[in-house]
């Protein structure tokens, strides 16, 4: 197969897709480069459906392999494991804007896969992971009624960027992925500093323009390269067969299916829907195994119908209102900081563990970003559900649930400079009944503010829901599980009361008006400041104390030269402190020691310990130290723990004296003031200057003098003099090496 490559200019960047060098027995195979960015693309299809199944089998993975960053990976074996998380976050966007554009009823096994050979840390591999698997699926014979395009979008030095560099988007007021065909966008995914919802719908909009671009290149590469189309016709229904089922359930459905009771709705539906296969399949036996479906398809149209042309949801509420709301915190007697959020039949109870930074979370993927301090982990047991099923570890729509509530509140964490703490939330679904994801939002918001996390400002969520029909819509405010399960979209919006932190958009058609996604923002806005308002009348500000069972972090900054002094070697001096006051200690190499203790008084006394270690002698600052020993020629006195200089006799005082032990002894506190560090890094003290500046100062002189040692000591005769003239002699110092001779 001939090689084939077609670039697209997108932003004044150049994209360059390629085909036919690599993976032929794929249906599909491009490889996408931007800069230094190598992603290769894979789309497979299963030559006969799987037996059994009423769901269409698509399986999208993002293959994550270190060495495109030049990484070995740090698992005990030095290979790729499971996904990460961020491998898991792109398979996601990858699959969402794909999904919605195969044939209704299609059965066939489909898998894409992103593999990332190479990554310049300035190109996404994320957006070129789903351009990618739309060439793949476009080129191929598979009936996907594609292209798709997608772009991230930033918002730098107050302008909004078109796929800005990786590198920048930490600066960005906005980090946006849009993806869509030429004709409508598709799926949204957002984090945000606080844009406004008119920055938001101008984003989408330049974003379209370069996906129609995208879609361009893409078609022109299937007109080069691509395959026929598998041929598929989507199942009919007998027409006859159809007018019963409504002919039986059109004085019978709306009583089942509108209830705003979630148990009694379900319990009514299912009982029906018995009946409906029951009675007419002995009616009609040649049709028995369409039945459920034919049901099932009608409560959708019946549903969806009373809501566009009357108003009506099935809990009978209006479009724009918001479920009951009860909030709740402190609800957690040991735990650092709680808050249960209720909504109609959706409860999620979020629980704030506070730690010291050395409980980061270590990153192990291909984005330069290696430790991580703020978590949000969201868990979906059965029973929030009424159902009984294995417990199992977190999957991808967990995963997913859980980042995007991080991503809601991350614009609001204190940084670590004025927070030195590790935070990990988890969010416990207790009930579900819709927006389950927005509730933990709202759920963390109450947790941290429990907790006594000074953020920025609370955030709340909602879930915006769309149902069209006969070219009308509706959009719905804070959707239930029915009106996800049977309408068209899903939108996701949190932020505060001044703007978007996170997006999330899904939907099920083959794309949104520009119309429809501003009037969702403005619904979405109203129904976060009505929920904000909730939450606020319960704990209108972050407490102002914390948990005393949270630890207490204290920062301090050293000179970098003297980690090794708190390390100590081989790290025993760390582990002492460590072990004999119970705090935790972490250092890092800029000079920052972050101290962790429960206990306020350990705490107190490893700050100490360190200050101690690290702490230096300020020239003209007056200090209160202990004689340590006595020379002929003068007093050495500790300063500072490990830090001693030399007082000479003649400046003891204001008067001549023959013996130091006339004004100080060994174990006498006095006051000092230091007057320099000589050439060779001696410290020299005077306790005159500081008794002169004290008194100045009209400031009391505070020194505890042993005068019985001290006429002891003027009992006894003087040593004699050295021999060799001066009589200074050695003045070996107790903070480095010998002092020399004087």
């Amino acid at each position: 197969m001939a090689i084939v490559t077609k670039n697209v200019e997108v932003a004044d960047r150049r994209l360059s897709i390629e085909t036919g060098r690599v993976a032929e027995q794929a249906n599909g195979a491009v490889v996408l480069r931007q800069g230094d960015s190598v992603v290769l693309s894979t789309a497979v299809m299963s030559k006969e459906p799987r037996e059994g199944i009423d769901f269409f089998p698509l399986t999208c993975d993002y293959e994550e392999k270190l060495y495109a960053a030049g990484k070995i990976p740090g698992a005990f074996m030095r290979r790729e494991g499971r996904p990460s998380e961020a491998a898991i976050l792109a398979s996601r966007l990858t699959d969402r804007p794909l999904r919605p554009l195969f044939p209704d009823g299609f059965r066939l096994d489909i898998q894409v896969v992103s593999t990332v050979l190479s990554v310049d840390q300035e190109n996404d591999p994320t957006i070129l992971s789903i351009n990618g698997a739309s060439t793949a699926l476009v080129i191929s014979d598979i009936p996907f009624q594609g292209p798709v395009g997608a772009v991230r979008m930033g918002h730098l030095d107050g302008h909004l960027i078109v796929n800005p560099p990786m590198s920048r988007m930490g600066e960005s007021e906005l980090d946006l992925v849009v993806a869509g065909t030429a004709d409508a966008i598709l799926m949204v995914e957002a984090g945000a500093k606080g844009v406004s919802e008119a920055v938001v719908v101008e984003a989408l909009e330049m974003a379209h323009e370069a996906i129609k671009q995208l879609c361009a290149g893409q078609l022109e590469l299937q007109r080069e390269v691509g395959r026929p189309k598998r041929e598929f016709v989507p199942p009919q229904f007998p027409a006859q067969i159809v007018e019963v089922v409504s002919e039986y359930l059109a004085l019978r459905l709306d009583q089942a299916a509108f209830n705003p009771d979630k148990s009694a709705r379900e319990a009514a539906v299912d009982e029906l829907r018995k009946r409906t296969v029951a009675e007419l399949g002995e009616r009609f036996p040649e049709h028995a195994d369409i039945l459920g479906k034919l049901f099932d398809k009608k409560v959708k149209d019946r549903v969806r119908q009373r809501i566009v042309e009357e108003g009506v949801r099935p809990d009978g509420r209006g479009l724009k209102d918001v479920r009951q709301i009860t909030v709740e915190v402190g609800v957690l007697p040991r735990t650092h900081g709680s808050g249960l959020f209720t909504r109609g039949q959706t409860q999620a109870l979020t629980i704030a563990t506070l730690g010291s930074m050395s409980d980061q979370q270590k990153l192990d993927g291909l984005s330069p970003e290696e430790f991580k301090r703020y978590m949000h982990h969201y868990n979906f047991p059965p029973f929030s559900v009424g159902e009984a099923r294995p417990l199992r570890g977190p999957g991808r729509r967990e995963i997913g649930h859980g980042a995007l509530a991080e991503r809601a509140l991350l614009a609001v964490i204190p940084p670590v400079e004025e927070w030195p703490y590790t935070m990990r939330l988890v969010s416990e679904i207790l009930s579900s009944n819709g927006s389950t994801s927005m509730a933990s939002v709202c759920g963390s918001t109450l947790a941290l503010m429990d907790a006594g996390v000074p953020i920025k400002a609370p955030v709340a969520g909602i879930a915006m829901g769309l149902v069209t029909r006969d070219g009308k819509f509706a959009v719905l405010t804070d959707i239930q599980g029915v009106e996800d399960n049977l309408g068209d979209m899903d939108f996701k919006v949190a932020g505060t009361k001044d703007g978007i932190t996170a997006l999330q958009m899904d939907i099920k058609i083959k794309g949104l008006t520009h119309e429809i996604l501003a009037q969702a923002l403005e619904q979405a806005r109203e129904a976060r400041l009505f929920v904000l308002d909730k939450m606020l009348a319960v704990l209108p500000r972050p407490r102002s104390e914390m948990s005393s069972y949270a630890p207490r972090i204290t920062t301090i900054m050293i000179n970098p030269d003297k980690i090794r002094d708190i390390i100590g070697p081989g790290g025993k001096m760390i582990r002492k402190i460590t072990e004999e006051t119970g705090a935790q200690i972490d250092v890092e190499d800029d000079g920052r020691v972050f101290i962790a203790a429960v206990d306020q008084e350990a705490g107190q006394k490893a700050i100490d310990w360190i200050k101690g270690l690290t702490d230096e002698v300020e020239v003209g600052k007056i200090y209160k130290g202990k004689v340590v020993r006595i020379m002929p020629f003068g007093a050495f006195v500790e300063v500072l723990p490990n830090q001693d200089g030399l007082v000479h006799i003649s400046k003891l005082t204001d008067h001549r004296v023959e013996r130091v032990e006339e004004v100080a002894n060994v174990g006498d506190e006095i006051v000092v003031k230091a007057t320099e560090v000589d050439s060779q890094g001696r410290l020299n003290l005077s306790r005159q200057a500081a008794i002169d500046e004290l008194t100045a100062k009209g400031e009391p002189i505070e020194e505890k003098i042993d005068k019985e040692a001290m006429a002891t000591a003027l009992a006894s005769p003087p040593p004699p003099p050295r021999e060799g003239g001066f009589r200074g002699g050695d003045r070996g110092g107790r903070n480095g090496g010998g002092r020399g001779r004087r």
